[in-house]
């Protein structure tokens, strides 16, 4: 009987390990993919522009809506890949800001460009948990109607910016 326990255990551990190797550690599923955006509570920036759940549901754009904050490092990885993003006039670049002060964030944008067409603050972290957000940054691609249809974990890398643009091309009406 433990020839057979200690057989069956190998075996398991054995898949484990090479089913590990094959999977992408940066695809977790989401439960929101293909759902309506969770609707959240607006906490606003002074002297920044702020957005809501309507801007979300309507209007002609594709979003894009970053978690983010000042005091986390891939976030100023990634700001150079948010800023390209930005520059594409139809898309709506929105920033949720997660348990950061105004002033970090006001000097955080001061020094590296604000890409963002308008930010929310989530001085809670309540925001991110509605939207299943694991940790910083995280990136969601929002279509025209609301529906998330992509989550991206972690930094957009340079790397990583040809799939996202092509996702939101998709989206805006391309092939």
């Amino acid at each position: 009987m433990s020839k057979f326990f200690l057989f069956f255990l190998g075996s398991f551990l054995i898949y484990i390990f090479f089913n590990g190797l094959y999977t992408d550690p940066k695809k977790i599923p989401s439960n929101l993919i293909d759902q309506e955006i969770p609707s959240f509570s607006v906490y606003t920036i002074p002297s920044k522009k702020k957005f809501d759940t309507t801007t979300l549901l309507r209007g002609d754009k594709v979003k894009v809506v970053n978690f983010f904050a000042s005091w986390c490092p891939p976030c100023k990885v990634e700001h150079p890949q948010l800023q390209k993003l930005s520059n594409d006039k139809d898309l709506l670049v929105l920033g949720i800001n997660k348990k950061d002060q105004p002033d970090d964030l006001i000097k955080f944008l001061s020094k590296l460009g604000d890409p963002f067409n308008a930010i929310i603050g989530d001085p809670d972290g309540v925001v991110s948990i509605h939207w299943g957000v694991y940790g910083l940054p995280e990136t969601f691609i929002v279509d025209k109607k609301g529906r998330i249809r992509h989550k991206h974990l972690g930094p957009i890398m340079k790397r990583d910016l040809g799939e996202i643009e092509k996702i939101i091309y998709q989206l805006q009406g391309g092939l």
